[in-house]
């Protein structure tokens, strides 16, 4: 059987990022004008994706997606090529209304990661991007027509790359959420 191609940022294995990178640009595949988002701060949270709402490059089973600030992303370059993809969708992904890439996505509604503000560092050509540090929603894949019975090598292969593989968020984010949820709820002290 032919390996499993994750992701070209994973496949051939994983590069450190530098802790003191401080943000580049990121720009569509748009051959000329290109959307272009410029992000003042490294990524946090790297990691791959097996959703099926989040952009994919050919022939990928995952996205590696990271988030910065929102008041660290502003779209510096041909804005009016972006549109929101799915407006229902919690995550407001804006895409290129032309070659059809994911620039960013945003949360506006009440949410735990609102202001947080979800980016593909695949898009951008400088290097020190933080590298992926889990992978997250890893069954998700099956759903869109990956065969269950290789799930397995899916997760060996992330294992063999060093991530985690879960089938939600990393423990992390989820007690951020849980977190979250039990401040809304007035079970938890907001002060945490």
């Amino acid at each position: 059987m032919a390996p499993i191609a994750l992701h070209p940022l994973l496949d051939n294995g994983i590069t450190p990022g530098s802790p003191s990178f401080a943000g580049g640009k990121l720009s569509c595949k748009c051959a000329s004008d290109p959307v272009e988002v410029t992000l003042g701060s490294n990524v946090a949270h790297n990691h791959a994706c097996g959703c099926s709402k989040c952009w994919k490059p050919p022939g990928a089973l995952f996205s590696v997606v990271g988030v910065v600030p929102r008041e660290k992303l502003s779209v510096t370059a041909h804005g009016e090529k972006l549109a929101v993809v799915d407006p229902s969708a919690t995550i407001q992904r804006h895409a290129c209304k032309a070659c059809g890439v994911h620039l960013f996505g945003r949360i506006e509604a009440e949410h735990p990661f609102k202001g947080l503000d979800f980016v593909h560092v695949e898009l951008s050509g400088d290097k020190g991007w933080q590298e992926p540090q889990f992978a997250a929603f890893v069954s998700s894949i099956i759903e869109h027509g990956f065969h269950p019975s290789r799930i397995g090598e899916v997760r060996g292969r992330f294992k063999e790359l060093g991530l985690e593989s879960y089938d939600a968020l990393s423990p992390a984010l989820m007690d951020a959420i849980a977190t979250w949820t039990a401040q809304k709820a007035g079970r938890l002290p907001s002060s945490l």
